[in-house]
């Protein structure tokens, strides 16, 4: 049997809280299919898919901010 540990609702609302301060929220929505072939993709490197989507971006700025000069 598989259980996970329990989370208190002050240990939830402090984890909230923590992210509310530190962390901006995007919401992305992908065509259907997508959303598997990045999740098959992140699995296949190891990486999050939070930690791809924000990689990706960050190379595309930079990339493009290379162009531009």
């Amino acid at each position: 049997m598989n259980e996970e540990p329990k989370v208190s609702k002050a240990q939830q609302k402090a984890v909230n809280k923590y992210v509310k301060n530190n962390y901006d929220r995007i919401n992305v929505t992908f065509p259907k299919g997508e959303k598997d072939l990045l999740k098959n993709h992140v699995k296949n490197t190891g990486e999050s898919v939070n930690g791809f989507i924000l990689r990706s971006v960050k190379e595309t700025i930079e990339r493009d901010n290379h162009k531009s000069e």
